[in-house]
């Protein structure tokens, strides 16, 4: 067989049974291989921004990598953005990119370019296989380089001669390494810390999120009078009604300050330390307090299950307490469609074991407490602030988990990035509801405007409006093949959820705000 055909049949070996492709004229040969060979699902995606954000969504889900197909250095840099957003996600993804044949390299053709070094910043590993005797075991490691914890992009360059190329075999793809326990004396401080009877906060990201690591949290904070809560972004909660309630850290730097005012130890499992996203003139970058004591007991690459079950018996944990009921609220019937409306909707009408893919960004920010009593979901969130990843992810989870509803809870001037994605969603006929709020803005930079100090005039605003002239959503989702409506006030909007939630297939809602 050829290095592609060796390749493809060691990535379907690996479990990798999804490519989201994109490709190009350097990746024929590997198209044609995933003609010839069972088991792999391709899945074309009309920009490569699209291909990387749905192997993200894919790969929160499914819980292993899917593959991109990539056409070249700058079909990877179309796709960087929502690469990084992986990075940030940590999700496995085995990121597939095309190149010149290794001899053509030398002259300079107009797609030439150093694809290691553009990949290098979103990657965990990167590698150009050298020739077809070798691709296939370099695609066995890419595989065990993505799933190797915390999860990762792992690059692999492909060469059009390394394809087509006649010697390949099918490698098996090396063992995993299990994941580092915490640290035992810094298992001993944090206990210490929970145990001092000063303010502490368990700050938790990554699989401490996940049902079991949220009852093990409660616990210890049951036990010792410790507070939680969540990194501002996360890849995966597992939330709704029954499970653990959990808040995020607030976006804006003054809210999280003022949550984490007064704070002596701060416990870091799953995450990283609670920063600014930008930095602003006269504020902290750094948002605990000057005095507050912090120890991460396990970082994202550590096994924080472990971490939060040593915790939870050195304290001497008790079971789960009990908690009172959330009442699921009531459809709303009277008011404006806003972020209130917006999430008591959600609330009320959300199916089980739904999936909410969240780049709603300003009008989401207030989304969490009124959905903590929804019906049990998932919620997957834009985990590195690169735009443009809500419809793309949400593609990727419907094809990872085809029997659940996937609900896009997407800003419109973020989705206009990868509008694109919605055609796919038609092609593949998934199971896809996105809600676009229309507030015709990038209303999150107004109040940016105003946090970093900036005077601005007319010029300036102009440059944050979407309304001139207006964007259609609902010409632009029947256009790619996705049914739609436009709903101007709340009983539209409402009759939308419902008519939306209640079918198979993609579908639309433009809400004005």
């Amino acid at each position: 067989m050829n290095g592609a055909e060796s390749l493809v049949r060691t990535l379907v070996g690996g479990g990798v049974e999804v490519a989201f492709t994109n490709p190009g004229t350097s990746e024929m040969h590997f198209v044609a291989a995933l003609d010839r060979v069972d088991g792999m699902r391709c899945v074309l995606c009309l920009f490569e921004g699209g291909a990387t954000g749905a192997a993200d969504g894919y790969g929160r889900m499914a819980e292993k990598p899917a593959s991109t197909l990539l056409h070249c250095g700058p079909g990877l840099g179309n796709g960087l953005a929502n690469l990084h957003n992986a990075r940030r996600s940590r999700t496995p993804i085995v990121n597939i990119v095309g190149d010149h044949a290794t001899y053509h390299l030398q002259y300079d053709a107009p797609l030439t370019s150093d694809i290691e070094g553009i990949a290098r910043p979103v990657s965990a590993w990167v590698r150009t296989s050298p020739d077809s005797r070798r691709v296939a075991q370099d695609g066995a490691e890419a595989i065990a380089a993505a799933r190797t914890a915390p999860g990762g992009v792992a690059t692999l360059i492909l060469p059009a001669d390394t394809a087509w190329g006649e010697g390949g075999a099918v490698a098996t793809v090396p063992a995993v390494p299990e994941r580092e326990k915490a640290d035992p004396d810094r298992m001993k401080v944090a206990v210490e810390a929970l145990m001092s009877g000063e303010p502490t906060l368990l700050f938790l990201g990554d699989r401490t999120l996940r049902e079991e690591g949220l009852g093990l949290a409660e616990r210890i904070c049951a036990k010792t009078g410790a507070k939680m809560m969540a990194q501002t972004s996360n890849a995966r909660i597992e939330r709704g009604a029954g499970r653990v309630p959990i808040e995020r850290l607030p976006y804006p730097v003054d809210a999280a300050i003022a949550v984490l005012k007064g704070l002596k130890h701060l416990v870091v499992i799953g995450t990283t330390l609670p920063v600014g996203f930008f930095a602003y003139p006269g504020k902290p970058s750094l948002l605990t307090p000057p005095d507050c004591t912090i120890t991460v007991l396990a970082p994202p690459e550590a096994d924080q299950i472990d971490a939060l079950r040593q915790l939870a018996e050195a304290v001497k944990a008790g079971p789960a307490p009990a908690r009172p009921a959330i009442a699921r609220p009531d459809v709303p019937t009277r008011g404006a469609i806003d972020s209130a409306t917006i999430a008591q909707t959600v609330a009320a009408l959300l199916p089980e074991n739904a999936i909410v893919c969240d780049e709603a960004v300003t009008t989401g920010r207030s989304f969490f407490p009124p959905t903590h009593a929804a019906r049990p979901h998932d919620w997957l969130a834009l985990t590195g602030g690169s735009i443009g990843l809500g419809i793309p992810m949400a593609t990727g989870a419907a094809v990872a988990c085809p029997d659940r509803k996937v609900v896009n809870l997407q800003a419109d001037g973020s989705g206009l990035y990868t509008a694109q994605a919605l055609w796919t969603q038609a092609r593949e006929n998934l199971d896809v509801l996105t809600v676009i709020f229309a507030n015709r803005s990038y209303a999150i930079l107004r109040g940016e405007l105003a946090g970093v100090g900036a005077n601005p005039g007319r010029k300036a605003l102009d440059m944050l409006s979407l309304d001139n002239p207006a964007i259609d959503w609902v010409s632009l989702a029947r256009g790619f093949g996705v049914e739609a409506l436009q709903a101007a006030d709340l009983d539209a909007f409402v009759s939308g959820m419902r008519i939306g939630l209640g079918r198979r297939g993609p579908f639309l809602i433009e809400a004005l705000l």
